[in-house]
């Protein structure tokens, strides 16, 4: 992918945009607490210098156009974050990470964020299919994955050793013609 220049999506209640230094704390907050790492792919962070190097991964993605992080901001606060990742340039791919400050679950936020950044996907970047890979235990997660028109592809075993905890992976993909046909 080219590099990404600065830009914002806007939806009803939400801004997205590119992190800034200014986001380091937020993030830091958010990647800290357990329990909204319960089912992420590594442990929780336990020090400042991670948000900071998660910031300058953010600013090299954006510059090579390997990584599109966008934080959402709720009220002027940085509630969440989604990425682009893995692009796959000859399939027109890539996979989604997402991660929602605890303080702000269970309002809708991150469907809203998701639906914007996954529209900005197919039309601008002209992507054929985004990919997810969650916890299967992650309930909360697969709802939203299929709230927004992703299907359940396949479920691996024991795919992740994370803090010490052996977890399975589920596979869930969206094609860029059920986006639209659903939209």
């Amino acid at each position: 992918m080219p590099a990404f220049a600065p830009f914002t999506l806007a939806t009803q209640r939400l801004q997205l945009r590119a992190l800034s230094a200014a986001d380091v704390p937020a993030l830091y907050r958010m990647y800290s607490d357990p329990d909204a790492m319960r089912y992420w792919s590594s442990a929780p962070w336990d020090r400042l210098q991670q948000a900071e190097d998660y910031l300058a991964a953010a600013q090299a993605g954006y510059d090579s156009g390997d990584l599109l992080r966008m934080g959402m901001e709720v009220d002027g606060e940085l509630a969440g974050i989604i990425n682009l990742y893995s692009f796959n340039r000859q399939n027109r791919r890539c996979d989604i990470g997402y991660m929602l400050d605890r303080a702000f679950w269970g309002k809708g936020y991150m469907r809203e964020a998701m639906a914007s950044v996954i529209d900005y996907a197919f039309r601008v970047l002209d992507l054929h299919r985004i990919e997810a890979d969650i916890d299967p235990r992650n309930a909360a997660s697969a709802r939203l994955l299929k709230s927004l028109h992703f299907v359940h592809e396949g479920h691996m075993r024991e795919r992740w050793i994370i803090n010490g905890e052996i977890c399975d992976t589920d596979f869930f993909g969206l094609l860029g013609s059920d986006w639209q046909a659903a939209r």
